[in-house]
C-alpha cells in the first residue's frame, strides 16, 4: 500500500513515520526546498510524548523536561506555582519543550530517506488518489493532506467552508541563549509572556499580545523592557532578525469531515488551533497515531477513514474550543476586574492542583501499533 503525504511538517513527518511503522509505502511532498519548521520552540505535552513513543520517534536528548515554574505578574510577583513533580507522577510524563528544527530531525529520521522530497510543490489532489506534482502524477491508496492551516487540499475538498479566522492576538516567538532560566507565564491585561527552558541552555520565549492584524512589529525591548527578570534580558539577546512574528489564527469553523474519498485531512489542515494551550502539534501526533493505527487495523482504507475520522473530529474539535476558550480567559482577558479576580482565584490554587488542569486533553492515550518485526539472522 501506498501513501502519498502532502506536507512535511511536524504533522506531515509525524504521519509518514506512523504509516511506515505499520508497513506502508510512503510518499512525502514538500515544497520548500528543504525540511524545517518556521517557529522556535514547541511545549510537547504528555499526550504527544506518548503518541511519539508509538510512532517511533526518538527524542534523545533533544527534549527537556520543564521543572519548578509558574505563573507571574508583569512585575514578577508569583501567583501560583506549578508542581513539576505532580505532573510527572500524575501523568506518567513531565512536560517537554524542544526546539522545532530538532523535533521535525526526529521525525525525518524515523522515515526512509528516498521517501522524503523537497521542492515539490502539489497542484492537484482527487478523492481517488491521484496527486499531480509538477509534470507528474502519483496513484495513492491514501493521500494525507497535512499543508498546514491554509491548505490547498482543504480548500479544494471545501471550497464553501470559511477560512481561518483571527484570534485577536499576535505573536513573537524567539530562542537565545541563556543558561539557568527557569519555566515561567506571566500575564497582563491582554498579554502573555511564556520561558520555556530548552536543552544546552537554550531559552525558548514567546510573546501574545492583543492587536489588530498586520499591524507590524513592535519595539519588543520598548514595550517588554519593564516586565520582571529574565523578560528583558531575553528580548536584547535575541537578535531582531531572529525574532518571528505572526498573527494568530484558527479554524473558526469546524469542517464536517476530515475525510474525503481516499483523502485524509491532518493537523492544521484539519482544525488548526490558536495556541493558547500549547496543544497544536500535539493534536498533529495524535492525529498520525490513529491514522496509522486505523489503516493497520481495518479490512479497507475507506473503513479506516471513516474510523480516523469518528476518533479525531470530536477530540481535536474540542479541544480547539478549549484553546480559544483559555485564550479568553488567559492572555487576551483585558477587563482589570477580571483580571484580579483571575489572579486572586489562582492564588487560591494548590500547586499540586496545577498538576491536573487539563488532565482530559493531556492524558489521553495513543492506540498501539504494531512494532516492527526484527530480521532474523542466520
Amino acid at each position: 500500500m501506498h501513501a502519498v503525504v502532502v506536507g512535511g511538517g511536524i504533522g506531515g513527518l509525524a504521519a509518514a513515520a506512523g504509516l511506515h511503522r505499520v508497513g506502508w509505502n510512503v510518499t512525502v511532498l514538500e515544497k520548500a526546498p528543504e525540511f524545517g519548521d518556521v517557529g522556535a520552540g514547541i511545549s510537547l505535552w504528555p499526550n504527544a510524548l506518548r503518541s511519539l513513543d508509538e510512532l517511533g520517534v526518538d527524542l534523545g536528548g533533544r527534549l527537556a523536561p520543564q521543572r519548578e515554574g509558574g505563573f507571574r505578574d508583569r512585575r514578577g510577583r508569583r501567583i501560583s506555582r506549578f508542581d513539576a513533580t505532580e505532573f510527572a507522577r500524575r501523568h506518567g510524563r513531565p512536560l517537554g519543550a524542544i526546539h522545532r528544527r530538532d523535533l521535525i530531525a526526529a521525525l525525518r529520521d524515523a522515515v526512509p530517506a528516498e521517501s522524503l522530497c523537497t521542492g515539490e510543490e502539489v497542484t492537484e489532489v482527487r478523492e481517488d488518489g491521484l496527486v499531480r506534482v509538477g509534470g507528474k502524477e502519483l496513484r495513492a491508496d491514501l493521500v494525507v493532506a497535512a499543508d498546514g492551516i491554509h491548505s490547498r487540499v482543504r480548500h479544494a475538498l471545501f471550497p464553501d467552508h470559511p477560512e481561518p479566522v483571527y484570534t485577536g492576538s499576535t505573536a513573537f516567538r524567539g530562542v537565545t541563549h541563556r543558561p539557568g532560566t527557569g519555566l515561567s507565564t506571566s500575564f497582563d491585561r491582554g498579554t502573555e509572556v511564556g520561558v520555556l527552558p530548552l536543552t544546552g541552555g537554550d531559552v525558548y520565549w514567546w510573546i501574545s499580545t492583543l492587536a489588530a492584524p498586520d499591524t507590524g512589529r513592535a519595539d519588543l525591548e520598548q514595550a517588554f523592557g519593564n516586565w520582571h527578570d529574565p523578560i528583558p534580558a531575553l528580548l536584547a539577546a535575541t537578535p531582531p532578525e531572529a525574532v518571528l512574528h505572526h498573527d494568530l489564527y484558527y479554524l473558526g469553523t469546524p469542517l464536517p469531515t476530515y475525510t474525503r474519498g481516499r483523502i485524509a485531512l491532518l493537523g492544521d489542515a484539519a482544525h488548526a488551533m490558536p495556541p493558547f494551550l500549547g496543544q497544536g502539534g500535539c493534536q498533529a501526533i495524535e492525529d498520525a497515531v490513529v491514522l496509522a493505527h486505523t489503516v493497520s487495523t481495518k479490512d479497507t482504507v475507506d473503513a479506516a477513514l471513516e474510523h480516523y475520522d469518528r476518533q479525531r473530529r470530536p477530540r481535536s474539535q474540542h479541544v480547539v474550543r478549549e484553546s480559544v476558550r483559555m485564550g479568553k480567559l488567559g492572555p487576551q482577558l483585558t477587563n482589570p476586574v477580571a483580571v484580579g479576580l483571575r489572579t486572586a482565584l489562582l492564588k487560591c490554587l494548590p500547586a499540586k492542583a496545577t498538576a491536573r488542569v487539563g488532565t482530559g486533553i493531556t492524558g489521553w492515550t495513543p492506540p498501539r501499533l504494531p512494532r516492527p518485526v526484527p530480521p532474523r539472522t542466520p
